[in-house]
């Protein structure tokens, strides 16, 4: 009879084979390159992929274990390439726990990336606004977290390389905080600082959220990132996360939320977020 604790057993190993199947097709693509540094990208901003130098994309569809995106603005291909003196790999689109996903295969990126050898991870996202000077297009630098998901993508037995209470004293790491602020400064790049509420989703804030999570301590909120960094910061991972400030928060805002505002907002960004996030790479 199977037990709870061999089945736990069982899915681990599963999922580490996924792990492994995963890093090793991407390896089968990319040959001697050994990326350093991930960059996760959100909703909209997929553009950054394109900035880097002879560059190797493999759609997901191609890779055992992922999943392609269904939320318009998520390329759903990794593209490996040179940016800024370094080889990055670049995760364009996610696969989001509100699209059905538990949080292990939301985080499986992440775990692959830890697998092929990489540092450091870059997270962007779109988000909405809860600081009441915010305006849309606006770019806020990571300080801190709230893990509002409900979800924690450790929970169960601890995974090789990876540590089981993983310090969160600094999760977005402070030297690249340091570094992006230096470059938003030599590139002529505006750069707010702020806490993330990261939800499940996919339906947007009401009103009374949104005066519970301005409570609570954060400045925007969105759908995505805390997973990630948490699931990195196991793996010992340094992290840095932005946001673009794509709509204010509902009820700051008069009018109604949706994706084509939050995709509109982000295209707005392409010039200086491309040039923040070069300089912030090449300076890691």
């Amino acid at each position: 009879m199977t037990t709870t604790v061999d089945a736990l057993a069982e899915a681990t190993e599963a999922y580490q084979a996924a792990i492994a199947r995963s890093a090793e097709a991407v390896r089968a693509r990319i040959g001697d390159r050994r990326p350093t540094v991930a960059a996760v990208l959100g909703s909209g901003l997929g553009f950054l992929a394109d900035r880097l130098e002879d560059a190797v994309r493999i759609p997901y569809g191609e890779i055992p274990g992922f999943h392609v995106p269904t939320v318009l603005g998520h390329g759903g291909e990794l593209v490996v390439g040179r940016l800024g003196g370094k080889t990055v790999v670049a995760q364009s689109g996610r696969f989001h726990m509100y699209e059905g996903h538990d949080a292990r295969t939301a985080t499986l990126p992440v775990r692959v990336f830890g697998a092929l050898g990489v540092e450091a991870m870059l997270v962007t996202n779109a988000a909405g606004g809860l600081r009441r000077t915010f305006r849309a297009g606006a770019l806020m630098l990571i300080a801190d977290h709230l893990n509002l998901t409900g979800h924690n993508p450790l929970i169960g037995p601890v995974l090789p390389g990876e540590e089981r209470f993983p310090d969160m004293s600094d999760p977005y790491d402070r030297e690249l905080r340091a570094l992006a602020r230096r470059v938003a400064g030599e590139r002529g790049v505006a750069l707010e600082e702020g806490v993330y509420a990261g939800l499940l989703g996919p339906s947007y804030e009401t009103p009374a959220e949104v005066r519970m999570f301005e409570r609570l301590g954060a400045d925007a909120v969105g759908m995505s990132t805390v997973l990630e960094v948490i699931a990195a910061r196991a793996r010992g991972m340094k992290c840095l996360g932005i946001s673009t400030i794509t709509n204010l928060g509902c009820g700051i805002t008069p009018h109604p939320l949706s994706h084509a505002e939050v995709m509109e907002a982000a295209a707005s960004v392409r010039d200086p977020l491309g040039r923040l996030v070069e300089g912030i790479i090449e300076g890691m």
